[in-house]
């Protein structure tokens, strides 16, 4: 319900961008690719060997070889000439001086690639929507296609708050500091999911700063805020968030992650992200990716594989709990259920397990979809 309320306020983007085939890899093509041109433009060979007419190979066979005068030498990819309709493979041929002797009987267009038997011209290669791969780049070259039109990745603001955070590698921490890895962390996963993410400097707690913050921020696509998203006396970013523009949510039943608030501000979505980071990690999976997905137009595949619990997981009933596991051996092995400070248990695990909330744990045994960490 959460997760619905805040993608029903990330609108697909609509602004597109003119690229070289050469870069678009990881992109989403934004409008339908026709082939100028038939794949093959011409018949060619698809195997080395020799052109032949298919009809002067009848009844040929190992113990009863086919003689022919009429032949030429080929190499795959060589235009076929239209005397010939078929290629006989190097391994079932011999040339006997001015006679190739043939042990297999051909029939029309064996070994051949017909004109646009690859792609015809006019056809749709790739719909809107498509992510571009490797090989997708490949074709479009292959066709003779140097541009295409994509979306635009989507842009993320990054926003840290916490007076007793310090920058990474700023200088020794001191009693009840830490280094702010979060926001690091939020940058690193939305750029794999296709945006373009830059991160503020550290802002405290203090409502005029993060007020300020989030207003310089208004042009991105999606503003991700970390910490101060809890109840204490200095947890103003919920506050914030409902001054500004509308608070959606503040609090879902999530193990670990319960303090997540979302919002909208300017018209933008906003996410609020817990300060521990495996909270904040859980909900970058959970909610940041799918709203990152649904702006940038992606329906990118998310690894997981299935596997039997090596043992019981037990789970705070009505809660939809994250819980870290390992494979090994065949089999899922929690490694924490709870603790969401402790990031070295994700930097052990493979992926984690979800318990939905109408389960009170989930039994040793028991094959469980594991979502694999990227």
């Amino acid at each position: 319900m959460a997760k619905e309320m805040l993608l029903d306020r990330c609108a697909p983007l609509q602004r597109m961008q003119h690229l070289p085939s050469a870069q678009a890899s990881g992109r989403v093509l934004s409008q339908d690719i026709p082939s100028p041109v038939n794949l093959p433009g011409f018949d060619r060979a698809a195997m080395d060997g020799f052109a032949v007419r298919s009809g002067e190979t009848k009844g040929a066979k190992p113990n009863a070889p086919v003689y022919l005068d009429h032949f030429l030498p080929m190499r795959a990819g060589m235009p076929v000439p239209a005397e010939f309709d078929a290629v006989v493979m190097s391994e079932d041929c011999m040339v006997r001086g001015a006679t190739l002797e043939i042990t297999a009987q051909m029939h029309a267009n064996k070994n051949v690639s017909r004109i646009g038997e690859d792609i015809t011209a006019g056809e749709t290669v790739f719909s809107e929507g498509h992510t571009f791969r490797p090989p997708d780049v490949a074709l479009l070259s292959a066709l003779g296609i140097g541009e295409v039109w994509v979306y635009e990745r989507p842009r993320v603001a990054v926003i840290p708050t916490g007076s007793g955070l310090v920058p990474i590698g700023g200088r020794a921490l001191r009693a009840g500091e830490a280094y702010e890895i979060n926001g690091l962390m939020a940058c690193i996963y939305a750029e794999k999911w296709g945006a373009i993410a830059s991160k503020t400097e550290v802002v405290p707690d203090d409502e005029g700063l993060i007020r300020e913050a989030i207003s310089s921020h208004c042009n991105a696509d999606l503003i991700v805020i970390i910490g101060g998203t809890a109840i204490g006396e200095k947890d103003y970013v919920p506050r914030v968030l409902e001054e500004m523009g509308e608070l959606l949510v503040h609090g879902v039943r999530l193990q670990p992650g319960k303090p997540t608030a979302f919002g909208v501000v300017g018209g933008k979505p906003v996410v609020c992200l817990p300060g521990y980071p495996v909270a904040a990690l859980s909900d970058l999976y959970l909610f940041v990716r799918p709203a990152l997905q649904r702006i940038g137009h992606r329906s990118d595949w998310v690894p997981r594989v299935s596997a039997p619990l090596a043992r019981k997981i037990a789970s705070r009933p009505n809660y939809l709990s994250v819980v870290r596991v390992v494979l090994k051996d065949g089999q899922a092995e929690p490694i924490m259920i709870s603790g969401a400070g402790i990031l070295s248990s994700v930097a052990r695990a493979d992926g984690f397990v979800v318990v939905p909330e109408e389960r009170e744990g989930l039994e040793a045994g028991e094959t469980v979809e594991v979502e694999l960490f990227e």
